[in-house]
């Protein structure tokens, strides 16, 4: 039932990007309707901050609208690639924001980090049954940082700190876990 469910949502989220794409604006607002707080707290992630998230937020959908021609649904499930577009357009943000500001090494830990670029793993094997059944292999703390990290938009550091973790602890045991998932991926294509 529940795949059902995950199922018949990847269906209304895939269609309403198509007609996004061609300018629907109902499409449009059904789709911020049913991803805007998934969506957003990706941003908040990334900012701490709720007035910059809301405005990153913004940005996100502006591409999303822009951008929605380029859905494919064969390549990707409809949330991956908003929450890609999402955390790439946030980012974005922040570094311009940042721009012209000696570096500082603690908000840089703070950025996710884009590799390996588990959104491109994800989008070329996205049928969800099999992600799943690969997640589901990987012992439950490495799954859980799989899915806080590239579901949920926690940075490395969040999870260093939620789980009381040295940062390059964390930081492993992902690349790791990403490198089990590939080759289930693989072993399943």
């Amino acid at each position: 039932m529940a795949i059902a469910r995950a199922t018949r949502e990847r269906e209304l989220l895939s269609d309403a990007l198509g007609r996004v794409g061609i300018g629907d604006r109902k499409a449009f607002e059904f789709l911020y309707r049913r991803t805007s707080a998934k969506l957003f707290g990706v941003c908040l992630r990334i900012f701490g901050n709720r007035n910059e998230a809301e405005e990153a937020l913004q940005d996100a959908y502006l591409t999303i609208w822009n951008r929605a021609a380029a859905f494919d649904r064969d390549r990707a499930s409809p949330i991956s690639w908003l929450v890609a577009v999402t955390r790439n357009r946030a980012i974005d943000r922040l570094r311009a924001r940042d721009k012209g500001k000696p570096a500082d090494l603690d908000e840089a830990l703070a950025i996710p980090d884009p590799s390996p670029n588990a959104e491109k793993l994800l989008s070329e094997k996205d049928d969800a049954r099999v992600v799943d059944s690969c997640i589901e292999r990987l012992d439950d703390r490495d799954a859980n940082f799989i899915r806080a990290a590239f579901w949920n938009g926690r940075t490395y550091a969040d999870l260093a700190v939620a789980e009381s973790t040295p940062l390059p602890t964390v930081k492993s045991r992902i690349r790791r876990a990403l490198i089990k998932l590939r080759h289930c991926l693989e072993g399943m294509s």
